[in-house]
């Protein structure tokens, strides 16, 4: 074989290789995530089980059912018996007929259970990942697209568990009964029905690949438009001062339209399964209507002798409730599809599909992960060989930082700007985990952590003070405010403290927002404050203020505080210099 041919069939053998690889990786996924949808309704497993009880019984019932209709006609109709005979017959149908409207009635409040309490699951599940990830991971990612987890993702989950799931125990019960019965009374028309049934599912798992993709992008599209959605009404303000208005209009009019498109894709998926479905069904019942017609024709004989009327309308009543589950879980599987669509979307946000909520740190302790929390004799928090690095940064930024804080202390951390002040407070706080070293805390002592942009949620001051304490007095609010210089502006307010401000502090300046972050650090009184930056913005009498009130407030306490302030540093009794990491104690410093 020539050599470029040997190249070009060892390239195309490669290319097989790596699809089928990438098949079987798409096919472990897809079966991952079909079981963590089966995991999100555990809490109503019972509801669950009743469900399937229910369809169990309505499944025989049907042929109870069908059997009556048939001897009815049978018997009175064909047989001219008086219809006196046959009331107990017309009794029984009515108490058949009644019994099943009521297991349908139970069915599907049972599956509305099961979905509420599946959507319950995810929501509380993605909650609990999201809190796990910390605030620095939250600044990366775009609100919008994260709240369409907790919309249509979880409306998602909810039709797959309302309306997917019952069809699919159906599907396997209803059937077999059916099948089963009609045995019994016709062999011929219960090979019809095993031999057709499964073009409907071989049908249904080849549309299903193309309804689970076109849901995800779907699903995806939804998600970007409502991230892209959320940010411009954020930066409306902002937008319309740099006359941006109306060409953002028009790019929230291309990701509807973009939405729009991806909809009718699925529609169109959707449209084409189930007439192609309804198509196979509607033959399979024609074959055995086929059947029986030529039967009582005497065109064909499989039997010895030719089934009686009642027996053909027997099978024949039967053979639609035999493919109505197939065609009920054509009409849901989309359902099945866009769950699953939606599973691979918050994997894809959140990085990992969300286990149980109580399994979830919902906080990254303050411990390296090679070592113990320190002991009581211990200092309070040490620091040994920190090699750190922000997300989504591509270099360290602090290298070999080691130091101890000792109870009642006060530490510096100075530095020019870019320095890596804020990420040494970050982790610090449990928020970023160091690359190299160790960091650990006094067992039982608390961190609390007042950064340079604290979020402030619409509403008024007292109740973003009270995110630290929702028990607080108004007493205890004022003192933690007049510690951290909030009184100085609030009480020239119209309301004080009941004063409403806008979503992420509109309406104040930055250094009284960053002042309302500090006054809720006070109130929940943790035993190390990490302050970043608290007097930026500040005139040097607010700043003396605060300063004075931080240090009563903070007595019997230790504060580690970033900042650039000659006063801040000399109210400090040591200083941690960066990006060296050295550690300076100035005996000349006085406490204030």
């Amino acid at each position: 074989m020539p050599p470029d041919r040997c190249r070009r069939a060892t390239v195309s053998q490669d290319t097989e290789t790596q699809l089928r690889q990438a098949q079987r990786h798409e096919a472990q996924q897809r079966r991952l995530r079909q079981h963590w949808l089966d995991t999100l309704g555990a809490a109503a497993s019972g509801r669950r089980r009743l469900a399937a009880i229910a369809i169990s019984v309505s499944g025989m019932l049907l042929v109870a059912q069908a059997g009556a209709i048939a001897w009815l006609v049978q018997h009175v109709l064909l047989e001219r018996a008086p219809l006196a005979d046959g009331l107990w017959v017309l009794a029984a149908l009515a108490v058949v007929l009644l019994l099943r409207t009521l297991l349908g009635s139970v069915t599907q409040a049972c599956a509305g259970d099961v979905a509420d309490a599946a959507r319950l699951a995810l929501r509380e599940r993605a909650y609990a990942s999201v809190l796990g990830k910390g605030p620095l991971w939250l600044r990366q990612q775009r609100s919008g697209e994260l709240g369409e987890v907790m919309l249509a993702h979880a409306d998602a989950i909810e039709n797959y568990y309302s309306g997917f799931q019952p069809v699919r125990i159906e599907v396997v019960v209803v059937p077999l009964i059916v099948a089963l019965a009609v045995a019994w009374v016709d062999w011929v028309v219960a090979i019809i029905f095993i031999a057709t049934a499964p073009l409907v599912p071989f049908f249904m798992m080849l549309v299903g690949w193309g309804a689970e993709a076109a849901g995800r992008a779907q699903l995806g599209e939804l998600a970007r438009m409502s991230g892209h959605f959320a940010d411009r009404i954020k930066g409306l303000g902002l937008l319309r001062l740099y006359g941006r208005g109306e060409a953002e209009l028009e790019g929230v009019a291309d990701a509807a339209e973009g939405v729009r498109e991806r909809t009718m894709k699925v529609l169109r998926i959707a449209f084409l399964s189930s007439t192609v479905l309804e198509f196979f069904a509607s033959v399979s019942v024609a074959m055995v209507a086929l059947y029986l017609g030529l039967s009582y024709l005497g065109l064909m004989s499989l039997h010895a002798q030719v089934p009686t009327l009642g027996a053909g309308l027997f099978c024949l009543l039967l053979a639609p409730e035999f493919y109505a589950p197939l065609r009920r879980l054509a009409a849901h599987y989309h359902d099945r599809a866009n769950a699953l669509a939606a599973a691979a979307e918050i994997e894809r946000l959140l990085g990992a599909l969300p286990g149980p909520a109580a399994a979830l740190a919902t906080a990254r302790p303050l411990a390296s992960a090679a070592a113990e929390p320190l002991q009581p004799h211990a200092p309070l928090l040490q620091a040994h060989g920190l090699v750190l690095r922000p997300l989504g940064a591509g270099h360290d930024v602090l290298k070999d930082i080691s130091f101890q804080l000792e109870s009642n202390q006060r530490l510096a951390v100075v530095g020019p700007s870019g320095s890596g002040k804020s990420t040494l407070l970050e982790a610090l706080a449990g928020w970023l985990p160091p690359r190299e070293g160790s960091l650990m805390l006094r067992s039982g002592v608390e961190v609390g952590y007042a950064g340079q942009r604290p979020y402030l949620f619409h509403g008024s001051i007292a109740d973003n003070l009270r995110l630290a304490d929702p028990t607080a007095s108004l007493a205890t609010l004022r003192h933690a405010a007049e510690a951290a210089q909030v009184l100085a502006f609030a009480d020239h307010l119209p309301d004080g403290l009941d004063t409403v401000i806008g979503e992420r502090g509109f309406g104040l300046s930055g250094g009284e927002a960053r002042r309302i972050g500090l006054a809720r650090l006070l109130l929940r009184n943790p035993g190390v404050m990490l302050l970043d930056e608290p007097t930026a913005f500040l005139d040097p009498h607010t700043e003396a203020a605060l300063l004075h009130a931080l240090a009563i407030h903070a007595r019997g306490r230790s504060v580690i505080i970033a900042t650039h302030s000659p006063a801040a540093i000399a109210w400090a009794d040591s200083t941690l210099r960066l990006p060296d990491g050295h550690l300076h104690h100035d005996p000349r410093q006085v406490r204030a």
